[in-house]
């Protein structure tokens, strides 16, 4: 039996939350649980329920507190919860800056359903849903980097094992999968994967995936 996805949309534009809502009530695996004009709403809304969100569609420009400060207070007080920015800008700053303070998907409003849908369920499952736009936005200021940088833009060193389960991370593998193809314990595996956070400053695996993305550590090919 499939988990049902429950859904929270966020965003000022009554027309684009109804269509928005009509989509996400016909999908059988997803549940449609909550919905507000705001960040300061949805807080207010998310105190007084008895169901979190999986994952929480929101906008960026929003009156009384936007996406960006919306996705802070998530971070914070509902870490459970994975944020997808549905909006209409598409610079590559502000993709870029979001993903890094913990967005686990960046999609522009003119996206389709099926691209909709897809990061919905990529997000679920893995954390993180990369579409070419948000490739682009990650990978630009890293372009002249000599060496991978953490979140405070200081350079650092992985070692090759390290890279190693890094890589195996990206491809979704669990830490008993990963011990089991490099021959070591799943405790060695948590220690790995905690360096790699520490390293980095990320996180958690989104970050993780990120970076590597970021750094050519991985590709993605579309």
């Amino acid at each position: 039996m499939r988990n049902v996805i429950n859904i929270a949309l966020v965003d000022d534009q009554i027309l684009f939350r109804e269509g928005i809502a009509s989509l996400i009530r016909n999908e059988k695996d997803f549940s449609l649980v909550m919905e507000a004009d705001n960040g300061l709403d949805f807080l207010s809304k998310l105190k007084s329920s008895d169901i979190l969100p999986d994952i929480v569609l929101m906008d960026m420009e929003m009156p009384g507190m936007d996406g960006m400060q919306l996705n802070d207070e998530i971070r914070k007080k509902y870490p459970s919860i994975k944020v997808i920015v549905l909006s209409v800008h598409a610079r590559e700053r502000l993709i870029a800056r979001m993903i890094q303070a913990g967005a686990s998907g960046y999609l522009i409003k003119n996206c389709n359903k099926a691209e909709l849908l897809n990061a919905i369920l990529s997000v679920y499952n893995n954390g993180f849903h990369i579409t070419p736009d948000v490739l682009k936005a990650i990978q630009s200021p890293a372009a002249n980097a000599k060496s991978p940088m953490n979140v405070q833009a200081i350079p650092i060193e992985l070692s090759t094992r390290e890279i190693e389960v890094l890589k195996l991370i990206c491809e979704e593998h669990s830490n008993a999968e990963i011990a089991e193809k490099l021959f070591i314990s799943v405790r060695t595996v948590d220690g790995h994967r905690n360096n790699l956070l520490a390293k980095t400053g990320c996180h958690n695996t989104a970050g993780l995936v990120l970076f590597a993305v970021k750094y050519r550590i991985f590709e993605v090919l579309y």
